[in-house]
């Protein structure tokens, strides 16, 4: 399952409803949740054990946040990439 998060702030029952193997896009003000001097920091580290957690690179650049200010492991991503992902999943569910 592909999920699609643009909710801001970030409700850990949403991020507590990904499966292991589920890839996560991270989009519009949920990227401002997303940073390792953020609340949701060690959650987030612990999905990417199991998860590909995935942020649009013109959402952070569109907000002034630089890759190396987003949670390790938490991946860049373009357009074709969101695309491939898209084909990927059968089942895509938006949060926002």
């Amino acid at each position: 399952m592909l999920h699609l998060i643009f909710q801001s702030p970030i409700e850990t029952a949403i991020l507590e409803r990904i499966d292991s193997g589920d890839d996560v896009v991270f989009l519009e003000n949920s990227v401002l949740r997303i940073l390792q001097k953020g609340g949701l920091c060690g959650i987030l580290t612990g999905l990417l054990k199991r998860n590909r957690l995935c942020v649009l690179a013109d959402e952070i650049d569109i907000r002034g946040i630089t890759a190396d200010e987003l949670v390790n492991g938490i991946e860049v991503i373009d357009y074709a990439e969101l695309v491939k992902l898209t084909v990927k999943n059968a089942v895509i569910q938006s949060w926002s």
